[in-house]
């Protein structure tokens, strides 16, 4: 049982410990060592469920493009939708910053449902934009939904699930994307039918349907608890130990379950409410620089990597490969089996093998087979189904190395910072690499040279390889160790 001693006789506005006061526990060790159950499998399924949303409504944005260059209304140019996609990853990564800050200061349960409300209100009204600046307003909310999502989820993650299986959980969720996208790009060769929905009203209705998709989440978050280890910080430590004693019973009561042993490592804490940024700062630049650097090399390397070759994905093809707009999902398809593929076949190794073998190999030979394919699309000596396995097979690494950032960063900092920590690298990285790809991948194809367009692959995958050197020089072995073994709290007291 939680044992837990006032310094001071004061509670906090929870009725919990208030600043000072110190609590001894055993949380942490106790939801590391539950062997994984039904609960385990509801939480990656109503987590997960977000990313797949995500990644429906982002490659129904993607194979559009297309259809808002012929919109009577939007008349984009290929420049327009490079800028209007740089919007929504703007507003995700100052979304991510400031939902980040507040789920480490209000929990992590409530900012579910904030960045939810959100995304899906933002989404709903992208199917009303009339013209280039209201298109790119409204991609800038969603785009500070979906980056508060981000946070609050990955926080989640680290935190519920058992450390043995950490890596793998953390792979598959954020994989899971792309089972949004490929149901996303199956919607597209629907709603971008003439003979089903005129053009002009297509690219709306698949706005709204992603919207009316995303009420469904809201239901399935109402039962996922709040964090125990974000509880216990805060002094509330009778919510953190109903909220495992209720995850023990469901796993205890589970046929064939073994009884939990009564003895675990304890931590002591002292109860903490807010982290000062200065405290903040100085964990990541002076503490922990060697983690800061990874971390930052990690998610700005695969954010361009990513977000320029995915986002014009569908203006390489139709532009190069002359394939018609209403056609583009079907070789969206392969692309996303690949992606999601690799987060799932690799992921128990990033458990097994070691997180710092295995994101060095994926990043690597990602950038190698980028320039491989990039030199063969340059050379026009292969062909639009050939174009399409090649960036399947670069990919299926790719998506697994991509889901390894965010694993890393979220896992190698300490409890009071971890969600504010994934916003600044996510906005960072992002910032650096995400906003500024699709903006300039979209003017290299306007300029219709393939060794333009080449030069931009090369760029990319250079940033995969130097990543894959930073990860093995600096790289933390986390796999299979509880998160406060990785990270000591900045609470903890010994």
């Amino acid at each position: 049982m939680t044992a837990a001693e006032r310094t001071d006789g004061r509670a906090d506005a929870h009725g919990g410990l208030a600043d000072g006061a110190i609590v001894e526990t055993d949380i942490p060790a106790r939801l590391d060592r539950l062997p994984w159950s039904r609960f385990h499998t509801l939480v990656v399924a109503a987590l997960g469920i977000t990313w797949i949303l995500d990644g429906l409504e982002v490659t129904l944005a993607g194979t559009l493009a297309g259809a808002f260059k012929q919109s009577p209304v939007l008349q984009f140019t290929n420049t327009d939708v490079g800028f209007v996609t740089s919007a929504y990853l703007l507003g995700a990564v100052l979304g991510a910053l400031f939902f980040g800050w507040l789920t480490d200061r209000l929990g992590r349960r409530l900012l579910f449902f904030v960045t939810l409300a959100l995304y899906l209100g933002a989404t709903a009204a992208t199917a009303f934009a009339w013209d280039v600046w209201s298109f790119a307003l409204l991609r800038f909310l969603t785009g500070a939904g979906i980056g508060g999502e981000y946070t609050a989820i990955n926080s989640t993650i680290q935190e519920l699930v058992p450390a043995r299986v950490r890596g793998w959980t953390d792979l598959v969720i954020n994989g899971s994307f792309w089972v949004g996208a490929a149901a996303g790009a199956l919607g597209s060769i629907v709603v971008l039918d003439p003979a089903i929905v005129s053009p002009e009203y297509g690219w709306r209705l698949a706005f709204l349907i992603g919207a009316a998709i995303g009420l469904v989440i809201l239901f399935m978050r109402m039962w996922i608890p709040e964090s125990p280890r974000w509880l216990m910080t805060h002094g509330r430590l009778a919510e953190a130990e109903a909220v495992v004693s209720g995850i023990e019973r469901r796993v205890c009561g589970a046929p064939g379950a073994a009884p939990l042993p009564a003895d675990a490592p304890r931590i002591r804490l002292r109860v903490r409410h807010t982290t000062p940024f200065a405290a903040i700062a100085r964990t990541l630049l002076v503490t922990y620089r060697g983690r800061t650097a990874v971390g930052f090399v990690l998610m700005a390397s695969q954010a361009f990597f990513f977000n320029a070759v995915f986002f014009t994905y569908a203006l390489v093809l139709t532009d190069f490969y002359d394939v018609p707009i209403d056609g583009v999902g079907w070789y969206v398809l392969p692309f996303a089996a690949g992606n999601f593929l690799g987060p799932l076949l690799l992921g128990r190794l990033f458990d097994t093998l070691g997180r710092r073998p295995m994101i060095v190999f994926t990043y690597a030979i990602s950038g190698v087979l980028l320039v491989l394919s990039g030199y063969l699309f340059k050379e026009n000596v292969i062909s639009v189904g050939q174009q399409t396995f090649a960036w399947t097979v670069v990919f299926f690494f790719a998506s697994a190395a991509a889901s390894a950032a965010y694993l890393t960063v979220s896992e190698t900092f300490p409890l009071e910072i971890r969600a504010l920590t994934i916003a600044v690298f996510y906005a960072i990285g992002t910032g650096v690499g995400g906003v500024a790809g699709p903006w300039l991948f979209g003017s290299l194809i306007d300029s219709g040279s393939r060794a333009s367009v080449f030069d931009g692959y090369m760029f990319g995958a250079a940033l995969m390889i130097v990543a894959a050197l930073v990860q093995w020089r600096f790289g933390i072995a986390a796999e299979r160790k509880g998160l406060e073994a990785v990270a000591r709290p900045l609470a903890a007291l010994d």
